[in-house]
């Protein structure tokens, strides 16, 4: 495992350290800095564009769709550096980090040329139509249908936990092009367009009261027959590629928002005098030696990735990782209100000014504030789901990892 960093990837770091100190609001990095409602709405209104600007949203593609080309290393210099300052990095996550790298690896020349340039000017959002009611982990048993008609793809079925669904102007969309072929080879990887007839969203509300997630219902709704990606009836390798940019794309930042609740937990049970429990001292250190492990597991990974050396460790890594990061998290959420207790449920108590990481304070249920903490603790709760259920994951482990046999079908 490599600990040092070139020097093209430390002299881009200084510029991007120097770019977002300019860019930032007056006062970001100082201490207790908070914005009002009204001054959040704007710069999450203004920021994407000062991104784009700066050419930083995509900035590893390659340049010919925009990109800047970056090393891998300066790519991390990249993450690196907006995950110490806190600032957001993407115009929206799943144009930037799933739609974008798929259609760079799969989609047709004009399928880049027309889509690329929305994602990287962060003007066009997206959502994901994978999950369906009876087809969450066994995601190749889906129902939602396409059936070709002269130049359009028509479309019926229904998708759930579609996050952003009520905002996003598009749809990555797994549906059976095939009824005949076997499960994974008659699916499709369909561009579907979200403002049309035929696509009603509804929210779903979830225990702190947001309805982020949303299940999704297609009646005879179109899309053109050049929005498959990747091929007709490829759609499940498609799927594969993009699942695997969500699992992958923090391996040197990821641990961060974890190292800042360990540090607000240390703080508060300081404060408390709960840091007198043993109980709680050592699940503290459970929680800081796992965030360790993370770290250390990002850099070998990172190391194995600049270095193109083959790694069956780095192979294993890769399998575990999510199922690691996401039960650790359940974990120490379930710590922090241990710590915090009852007012951690409280809007206005808790962590410094009522901040938790990964979770902003805009989030609203009939109109009042939601207490950020109490809604990362209940994300923390779907991080076993999302993404790769710990079940499944367990399957790929013993079945990929260990050759085990495979799980019996039922009969």
């Amino acid at each position: 495992m490599d600990l040092t960093y070139p020097a093209e990837a430390e002299e881009f770091r200084t510029e991007i350290r120097a770019w977002l100190e300019e860019n930032l609001p007056d006062g970001w990095f100082d201490d207790g800095f908070e914005m009002t409602d009204e001054e959040r709405k704007q710069f999450n209104q203004e920021w994407p564009q000062k991104l784009f600007e700066g050419g930083w949203i995509c900035a590893t593609w390659p340049s010919e769709y925009g990109g800047k080309g970056l090393s891998t290393m300066q790519g991390v210099a990249l993450a690196e550096e907006f995950a110490r300052a806190k600032a957001p990095m993407r115009g929206d996550f799943f144009g930037d980090t799933l739609v974008g790298p798929t259609l760079l690896q799969w989609g047709t020349e004009e399928q880049k040329q027309e889509f690329l340039p929305g994602i990287l000017k962060g003007q066009t959002s997206w959502c994901q139509g994978f999950s369906e009611p009876n087809s969450g982990s066994d995601l190749a048993s889906l129902k939602t249908t396409a059936v070709l008609d002269g130049d359009q793809w028509v479309i019926n079925g229904q998708k759930v936990w579609t996050t952003q669904g009520h905002h996003a102007d598009y749809c990555f969309l797994l549906t059976r092009t095939d009824p005949d072929a076997p499960k994974h080879a008659g699916i499709s990887y369909i561009l579907v367009p979200m403002k049309q007839e035929g696509v009603e969203v509804r929210g779903i509300t979830q225990p702190d009261g947001t309805a982020e997630f949303c299940e999704v219902f297609f009646t005879d709704a179109k899309a053109p027959k050049e929005n498959v990606v990747g091929g007709v009836n490829n759609g499940w390798k498609v799927a594969n590629s993009t699942l695997a940019f969500e699992r992958g794309q923090s391996a040197t930042t990821g641990y961060r928002r974890f190292e800042e609740e360990y540090r607000l937990m240390v703080e508060a049970a300081t404060a408390n005098g709960t840091i007198d429990d043993p109980g709680i001292r050592q699940r503290l250190m459970q929680y800081y030696t796992k965030i360790q492990i993370l770290r250390i597991n990002g850099l070998r990974n990172l190391t194995t990735a600049v270095t193109g050396k083959k790694d069956m460790g780095t192979v294993v890594l890769g399998a575990t990782n999510k199922m690691f990061w996401s039960e650790m998290h359940k974990a120490a959420m379930e710590l922090a209100l241990d710590i915090w207790g009852a007012e951690s449920m409280l809007v206005d108590a808790g962590p410094e000014s009522g901040s938790w990481p990964g979770a902003g304070r805009d989030k609203r249920r009939d109109g009042y504030p939601v207490s950020p903490m109490m809604s990362a603790f209940f994300f923390s709760r779907s991080e076993t789901i999302w993404g790769g259920t710990s079940q499944i994951q367990r399957n790929i482990v013993g079945e990929r990892v260990l050759g085990l046999p495979k799980e019996p079908k039922p009969a």
